[in-house]
């Protein structure tokens, strides 16, 4: 039995590919080498223009074209279950560029999505939740559009806390994630957490880290009384389902 393959958008940012890759082997029950699922990933981060960027108007460039051509690469190769590690490349101007291009013989995993269906799944007590992301993620409003489908209702940090804690510890070059994402600077990881514990104190039940970049830094379970969803935890496990429920069809 073939299992089918996966495929991994790299490079967006760098760490956050290896790190997918890292949990779809993780959360595969596999006991040996031939158990585990074929993952392929193409990094090239130099061709795919800042999704904050483009959503900010900062530039005209849609990074949904670069995504597009790798995704491209990827089924050459033999990917058929595709994922892409990066929140903000899931705002509708860039998804729908991407989605126009996906075979129907392929399965494009929408992470946003998939961690709505997540939380009414297997925390449906849950209604109220903070989202920490750039702030093309923010601006964008990625979850709360499809959250409400879910009546989940979303909180997102002040316009003070997004500007000088959240966006700056992933962009900041002399401090933030991109810059150092191994091992992650204190002042990225203290900032983080002090946005994750305003979300909660805010209300939220559980805070989605909805930068792909962020679980690099948050790696508990929990803030305060808040539950830690890691958004790439998530897709990764749909990934895994994906491919095996394109297994099971074949």
């Amino acid at each position: 039995m073939t299992n089918k393959m996966i495929g991994i958008v790299g490079g967006v940012g760098s760490y956050a590919g290896i790190d997918l890759i890292k949990k779809v082997y993780d959360l595969t029950e596999a006991t040996s080498d031939q158990e585990h699922l074929p993952v392929s990933m193409l990094s090239v981060p130099h061709k795919i223009i800042d999704r904050t960027k483009y959503l900010l108007g900062e530039t005209e460039t849609n990074p949904g074209i670069a995504i597009t051509e790798i995704i491209a690469s990827l089924i050459a190769s033999g990917a058929r279950i595709i994922g892409i590690p990066c929140n903000t490349a899931h705002a509708k101007p860039i998804l729908s560029l991407i989605e126009k291009s996906i075979p129907k013989s392929c399965v494009l995993v929408n992470l946003i999505e998939e961690v709505g269906l997540y939380i009414s799944t297997k925390h449906p007590d849950i209604t109220r939740v903070g989202v920490l992301g750039t702030t093309g993620t923010i601006l964008a409003k990625v979850y709360p559009e499809v959250l409400s489908k879910y009546n989940i209702e979303v909180i997102q940090p002040s316009k003070d806390i997004q500007d000088l804690f959240v966006h700056p510890s992933i962009y900041d070059t002399s401090y933030g994630i991109k810059a150092f994402s191994n091992p992650v600077n204190e002042k990225a990881k203290e900032n983080l957490s002090m946005a994750a514990t305003y979300l909660s104190r805010k209300g939220a039940q559980a805070v989605i880290l909805g930068c792909t970049e962020i679980p690099l830094a948050i790696q508990y379970d929990k803030i305060e009384d808040s539950l830690i969803i890691d958004a790439t935890t998530v897709l990764a496990r749909a990934l895994i389902r994906e491919s095996k429920k394109m297994e099971l069809s074949n």
